[in-house]
């Protein structure tokens, strides 16, 4: 792996616009990449086109019938990718985003069956790394967002101890170096009232439920 021409060393919280600017001319051309997010590696592609989607499931050995979640660039992203958001899902986006959150929300016919194991619904988030954000930025679509491991695997903090087998399937990867590691986001589904976890991660629950209880007080009062 050291010296190997796909992996590209940048500053966490810096990060090289033109190592950035590539990953995002690989990502519109239909390839993927490995990317920092604040606790893990993820797989990004074209969260809109499913042969890049159809890619990662490749890489990753996962069962179609298991969704992948996606990143945005910022809020106002939402009405293209989902039919409604929800008031419980905008009091959320307004005290934990951009942070460890996925927010599953009722997809947009628009996205591909496969992205969305045709469950009708999607999980979105808003990323805090900055080489994430920056890569969001300049590419102004969505970005898949599952980590970059072996399906039931460990997902990967460090491109040292990540599998061989990735590394040689993707067209980039982004090195910013160890990461926190950890189990992920919280995974919260606002197409249910009220909100229901379905996967407790770096955000605690109670945190998710204050920040309903707020958005709830708040419309009570406007």
């Amino acid at each position: 792996m050291p010296g190997n021409p796909k992996i590209l060393p940048i500053d966490p919280a810096h990060p090289d616009a033109g190592a950035i600017r590539r990953a995002a001319e690989i990502v519109r051309a239909g390839g993927v990449v490995v990317y920092p997010t604040s606790l893990l590696y993820g797989l990004g592609a074209d969260a809109t086109r499913a042969a890049a989607v159809k890619r990662i499931f490749a890489i990753k050995r996962r069962m179609p019938e298991k969704p992948v979640s996606v990143l945005i660039n910022r809020k106002e992203d939402l009405p293209g990718l989902v039919t409604g958001i929800p008031d419980a899902a905008r009091s959320i986006m307004d005290r934990l985003w951009p942070g460890k959150v996925t927010l599953v929300f009722h997809a947009s016919a628009t996205l591909p069956g496969n992205l969305t194991a045709n469950t009708g619904k999607i999980g979105i988030r808003l990323p805090l790394h900055p080489a994430a954000r920056m890569l969001l930025e300049t590419l102004a679509i969505p970005v898949t967002a599952t980590s970059a491991n072996i399906s039931g695997d460990p997902g990967g903090w460090r491109i040292e101890e990540m599998p061989e087998a990735i590394i040689r399937a993707v067209d980039l990867v982004l090195d910013a170096g160890p990461l926190p590691g950890g189990i992920g986001s919280t995974v919260v589904d606002v197409t249910v009232d009220p909100p229901a976890i379905l996967r407790q991660g770096a955000v605690s629950a109670a945190d998710v439920r204050a920040a309903c209880r707020a958005g709830s007080l708040r419309g009570s009062k406007s």
